[in-house]
């Protein structure tokens, strides 16, 4: 038996035992998470951006929590010398921000000076040079600092990522290709010391926060896991996936029997923290757009309502495989005059959740208040 519940809070409560319960016994908690990685909104601002709900102007935290965001996740570089964004200044005004919406956080600690992701895990530059046993220490005194820092402010982070999409080796020197062998007995070094950070650090606060790891695509996760299991990488509490059908040659169907066979091997909460659809396939303006024509899948097609559908039928299948959230990748990512490494403007708002013509709010959003079929735990 499967149970309707209205996801437009943080908790799914009420929820019963199907049968050999006693009357009226409720079943435990269950904490679903839809939200956003809001990690440009900062930049926007600062670069006039102007977002609107219904024709109203709003703040965009404000905005993205009365459309019932409940999770804001939020990029950390260690010393970029090429932006002013992502850094732990940055970061900590979006927190502020976010909790005073009354939104949850999730840092997303890159350990890089830039984008990690598959193939792209570079060692910050304060870092070279360090032998393992050294660079295991700054990864774990930056941790514990960057997080006890934000405790002394009442930001303490409310989960943690450790590391981004780290299907290759972390910090190494330079790019590799992605099918390179990863040092198990080094990496599980490096990203342990990570997530032992974020335990010392919530104990210290007195908060603790939930520990994550994160893998892109729902095809390398369970051999990346089942490593990290051997290599005794097991002291943290979600599994982190990125699911774009851009770069996965998983369905829905596909991600849906990952999540379900990971919760029942770790017994570890399943989050998609990574997604995005595109709305149309038109640029607003010069900078190209990463997700394109390829990025279609049937039955979905490059529209508002297709991003819509798309986003509800994939939260669906996260959630009916006991999975507990979907976070979509960078839904406020508007166009702007500001230019990026690569372009004047946005290479995503195509994907964004604001029409072109006023940035006006649309209903993508709805994906965050519809209303899912949970199966009970």
């Amino acid at each position: 038996m499967w149970f309707r519940s209205r996801l437009s809070a943080l908790s799914v409560l009420g929820l019963f035992a199907c049968s050999g319960a006693q009357e009226d016994a409720p079943a435990p908690e269950r904490t679903i998470w839809l939200g956003s990685d809001l990690s440009y909104v900062n930049e926007m601002l600062d670069c006039g951006a102007v977002y609107r709900d219904g024709g109203v102007v709003k703040d965009p935290y404000r905005l993205f929590a009365d459309r019932g965001n409940n999770l804001v996740r939020l990029r950390l570089w260690h010393t970029p010398d090429w932006t002013a964004y992502s850094t732990l200044e940055d970061v900590t005004r979006a927190i502020r921000a976010s909790k005073a919406a009354g939104m949850q956080v999730l840092l997303d600690f890159h350990y890089s000076d830039n984008w990690a992701d598959p193939g792209d895990q570079i060692i910050p530059a304060a870092w070279e040079g360090l032998d393992d046993a050294a660079l295991a220490g700054a990864v774990y005194d930056y941790t514990y600092s960057v997080l006890s820092g934000l405790a002394a402010e009442g930001l303490m982070p409310d989960m943690v990522q450790v590391g981004n999409e780290t299907n290759t080796e972390v910090m190494l020197p330079a790019n590799v290709p992605e099918d390179t062998p990863i040092n198990w007995v080094r990496n599980a070094q490096l990203l342990g010391a990570g997530l032992k950070a974020v335990r010392d650090a919530g104990l210290a606060a007195g908060a603790p926060p939930l520990a994550m790891l994160h893998i892109a695509q729902p095809e390398y996760a369970e051999p990346w896991f089942d490593d990290a299991a051997a290599h005794g990488l097991t002291d943290f509490d979600i599994i982190g996936l990125s699911y774009y059908p851009k770069w996965s040659t998983e369905d829905m169907e596909g991600l849906s029997d990952t999540i379900r066979r990971l919760r029942q091997k770790y017994g570890k909460e399943v989050i998609v923290v990574e997604t995005a659809y595109p709305f149309t396939l038109e640029n607003k303006d010069e900078a190209g757009n990463i997700l394109g024509e390829d990025s279609l899948i049937e039955d979905y097609p490059a529209t508002v309502d297709g991003q819509r559908r798309f986003l509800i039928d994939m939260t669906e299948a996260v959630l009916s495989a006991d999975g507990s959230g979907v976070v979509y990748w960078e839904p406020a990512w508007v166009s702007t005059n500001c230019s990026t490494r690569w372009g004047k403007g946005s290479h995503w708002e195509n994907a964004g959740f604001f029409d072109y013509e006023d940035t006006n709010a649309t209903e993508a959003f709805d994906f965050l208040t519809h209303d899912y079929d949970v199966p009970p735990r």
